[in-house]
């Protein structure tokens, strides 16, 4: 106890030369002008034939290797299009939502994702360029692809946008969605490293079901024949864009004239946020988020990447390789944030009043963070060394250390206005939006979890 205080006391003490030019506070920001259809990709004549197989694709569990977890799973509809955990318990896993757990076997260990499942609000507006929490999908026109990817140069042709790339790549993940070695074809070419197999493997299974094929001729114009992951990627990137657009929020409809949508102590948060507060430094533009990496001190738990002491995760150095981008994180858009917790990329906060506080003093928040702060699953064999990090003075020290933050002293009522103002941001059409869940599935199989 006495050496993290002691050490809390050097980082304070420190913090001031520390922050100097590293500091992100920026000049007091505008508001934002209102979204447009503009702002969205447009999808064409086929719109909703492409927005229906991508919904049903997105459901289906025909896309993971063993057959037993969809996009959905960590990214429901009934859950604000994230699985409301800290930590999401991946393949292998049972049931949903908060209620997932570990599923059954000896060793289960390998399913569990080591970043806390982001959600997919307003991904179809053209602005997010940036996929992951570490930027390892983004568009790059100095690519032959035009984007950066895992894959590298064998991303191949035809997809719309940067959103249908990003839908290439759970699908190789063994914790997500293709299953361990040993169990399954697709696992077999994820773990091989052959990302093409494991996309033209999914499109085989997809060319055998009839109605699929049928459907993807009426979006796509496509025979059976010529069918491969392209359209698959590029029909869940449509279905996540249209249907998950939510930008009809008070806050939207403020920008667009009416004063009255926002309530006054809304409004005090609003000033505050692009105000005293400094919010916005990095929380800008229509959808909240300047699409850049920060390290804001976050607390790191779970099995992380295997970086540093083995249960780090160094998040943006991860794509960079620079020591100097190790715990940095994508901003994340606001949208619909009161829908969408725990935040922090390891899902380690489960209220935004926490959140706010961790942004006034990181170094301290950091250094006595309360780990009956997490949403975990019901994981059997969890494991003491997720929570090693938390306990190691040393590796806290360094991520204190990267602290990029420095927003100023604010009072509880503050607080208070800036909680009611984030609550403005988010469309009370995204309150319910079960008709998103279809009633079966071309594949046959189950659309439960």
């Amino acid at each position: 106890m006495f050496q993290r205080i002691n050490t809390l006391i050097f980082l304070v003490a420190n913090a001031i030369s520390f922050l100097g030019s590293e500091s992100i506070l920026a000049a007091e920001l505008k508001l934002p002008p209102p979204s447009t259809n503009s702002d969205f990709y447009d999808y064409g004549e086929n719109a909703e034939a492409k927005q229906e197989l991508g919904r049903l694709l997105f459901y289906d569990k025909i896309l993971s290797g063993n057959l037993n977890i969809s996009c959905a799973t960590c990214h429901h509809s009934l859950t604000g299009t994230t699985d409301g955990l800290s930590l999401p318990v991946g393949e292998g896993g049972r049931g949903l939502g908060v209620t997932r757990d570990s599923g059954s076997g000896e060793d289960r260990i390998h399913e569990r994702v080591p970043r806390n499942s982001p959600h997919v609000f307003n991904l179809g507006a053209k602005e997010f360029e940036v996929m992951f929490h570490d930027g390892r999908v983004a568009v790059e026109p100095s690519r032959p692809s035009g984007y950066l990817s895992p894959a590298g140069d064998e991303l191949p042709d035809g997809l719309d946008n940067v959103l249908a790339v990003q839908a290439l790549f759970p699908v190789t993940s063994a914790t997500e969605m293709a299953g361990q070695a040993g169990e399954n074809p697709q696992a077999d070419f994820a773990a091989a490293g052959n990302l093409p197999g494991v996309w033209n493997f999914i499109a085989e299974k997809i060319k055998n079901i009839p109605e699929y094929v049928s459907l993807i001729k009426k979006a796509y114009g496509v025979e059976k024949e010529d069918i491969s992951y392209v359209q698959i990627a590029n029909a869940l990137a449509t279905f996540e864009a249209m249907a998950w657009r939510f930008d009809n929020s008070p806050f939207d409809q403020y920008l667009r004239g009416d004063k009255n949508a926002l309530s006054n102590n809304a409004k005090k948060g609003l000033e505050l946020f692009y105000g005293k507060a400094k919010c916005a430094s990095c929380h800008s533009g229509t959808f909240q988020t300047d699409h850049k990496f920060y390290s804001i001190a976050m607390p790191q738990v779970g099995p992380g990447k295997g970086d540093g002491e083995g249960h780090e995760d160094f998040g943006r150095a991860k794509v960079t390789k620079k020591t100097r981008d190790r715990y940095r994180f994508r901003t994340p858009t606001l949208r619909n944030v009161k829908l969408t917790g725990p935040w922090g990329h390891a899902g380690a906060y489960n209220s935004l009043e926490a959140v706010i506080e961790h942004h006034i003093n990181p170094i301290r928040s950091l250094m006595n963070y309360d780990l009956r702060q997490l949403v975990m699953p019901k994981v059997e064999n969890f494991l003491e060394s997720d929570f090693m990090i938390m306990n190691d003075i040393e590796a806290l020290a360094k991520i204190a250390k990267s602290s990029q933050i420095n927003m100023p002293q604010l009072s509880k009522t503050e607080i208070q206005d800036i909680l009611t103002f984030l609550d403005s941001l988010t469309d009370t059409a995204a309150f319910d939006m079960r008709n998103d869940v279809p009633a079966r599935l071309p594949s046959g199989l189950p659309v439960a979890d």
